[in-house]
């Protein structure tokens, strides 16, 4: 099972000292965050997807491939990848590419975002935000698994013999989850691709995303990608550890009183017993999330988010070492202990390459010789061997 760190990539004034990041400083605190994940032992670090202020995530593919370049082995991923304003080409290209200089370290997130006024700004319209999801990632699924392309739909201008590059690395896309807090629609996505689902399960009871989750798993059942105990989930979380309960509650209360989404509303212990957010020591945040796999049953990946409601840095690397030191290594042997062996790991890049060639070498795409031009002609892939990549 992975666990990891995911982060939104707000700029939020710390209400203690009533300081504002900026956003220099954040992008640097953030860079430190993921290097941290990987020292404390973790596995995943995601990014999420913002055009609006206060959050200066515009651009994850660019962080994440600094991340990738300043980690070993932790794998980068996202946290969400807008798949209604972005163009699934731009997509196509710039993940693939983040594939290749990660060393295949990666996987994202796909979902609609919850920022409505993004929609005109990259000429979309709100309304058509689930057509769009889903039209989508249908171009995209095909741009990763076809070395040329002739396409055409409602939501962008239509596409003749055209090969997104870089290939995927070893001819093997990169692993998509797709995130949904309430929307069957994208759950039946995820099912019908036999990709994985990803709950965000932070705001609400885990009631709410077990509907979700349950309704994902008889789908990809029924879609013929496994039965449901091997459908890949995931789940994110939030947590706030300290030596004892009492010292929890009294650093993180200042915080959660005044968060930008649930500051200023629910007392921080009422909301805790209503949603996953578990705030106490590491043995009750490590009880607190071995519910979720009684909720939810065996899953694959777990993030927590940590850096949020304008936590200093110092505490943030402070919550990462008892994370990872203190409650990660107990869950990991409580859950693998219980996992049946019928349960898939969560996929990586070498586990596709494996399912997909076997003990063989993988495919290396490569365009045939030059035709001309480079611009006006076919793509160079036209002719392409399948098998290796070699002009046919």
């Amino acid at each position: 099972m992975q666990f990891g760190v995911f982060s939104v990539g707000d700029v939020t004034r710390n209400p203690v000292t009533g300081e504002t990041p900026s956003e220099a400083e954040r992008i640097r605190n953030v860079l430190a965050i993921a290097r941290k994940t990987e020292e404390v032992g973790l596995d995943v670090f995601a990014f999420g997807e913002h055009h609006n202020p206060p959050f200066m995530s515009s651009s994850p593919t660019t962080l994440l491939a600094a991340v990738a370049a300043q980690t070993e082995k932790l794998v980068v991923s996202t946290s969400t990848t807008l798949i209604t304003t972005n163009d699934p080409v731009r997509i196509a290209e710039d993940y693939a590419m983040l594939q290749h200089v990660s060393g295949g370290r990666m996987d994202l997130m796909l979902g609609r975002g919850n920022t409505a006024p993004v929609y005109p700004w990259f000429g979309q319209d709100i309304r058509q935000s689930l057509p769009l999801a889903l039209e989508h990632y249908n171009l995209l699924h095909r741009l990763w698994r076809e070395d040329v392309v002739d396409w055409q739909g409602r939501y962008r201008t239509p596409l003749q013999g055209f090969t997104s590059t870089p290939r995927p690395l070893d001819d093997v896309p990169p692993f998509v989850w797709h995130g949904s807090i309430r929307t069957p629609e994208i759950a039946e996505q995820a099912a019908y691709y036999g990709d994985g689902f990803f709950a965000n399960h932070i705001f609400w009871p885990s009631e709410h995303s077990k509907r979700l989750i349950d309704f994902y798993r008889t789908r990809f059942e029924h879609h013929g990608h496994g039965t449901r105990e091997q459908a890949i989930v995931g789940l994110g979380g939030q947590a706030f550890i300290a030596k004892t309960s009492q010292e929890a509650h009294d650093r993180f209360r200042p915080y959660f009183d005044e968060a930008p989404v649930y500051g200023n509303g629910p007392r921080m212990e009422d909301f805790a017993r209503q949603t996953p957010l578990s705030v106490g020591s590491p043995q009750e945040v490590i009880d607190k999330t071995l519910t979720f796999r009684e909720t939810f049953g065996d899953y694959q990946r777990q993030l927590f988010l940590v850096d949020h409601a304008g936590l200093p840095i110092e505490m943030v690397l402070e919550q990462l070492e008892l994370l990872g030191g203190e409650v990660v290594p107990v869950l990991r042997k409580e859950l693998d202990a219980l996992r049946p062996a019928t349960v898939p790991d969560a996929p990586t890049h070498a586990s596709l390459v494996k399912a997909k060639y076997g003990d063989a070498e993988p495919r290396q795409p490569r365009p045939n010789a030059n035709r001309g031009d480079n611009v006006t002609g076919g793509s160079p892939y036209q002719d392409t061997d399948e098998r290796d990549g070699a002009a046919a």
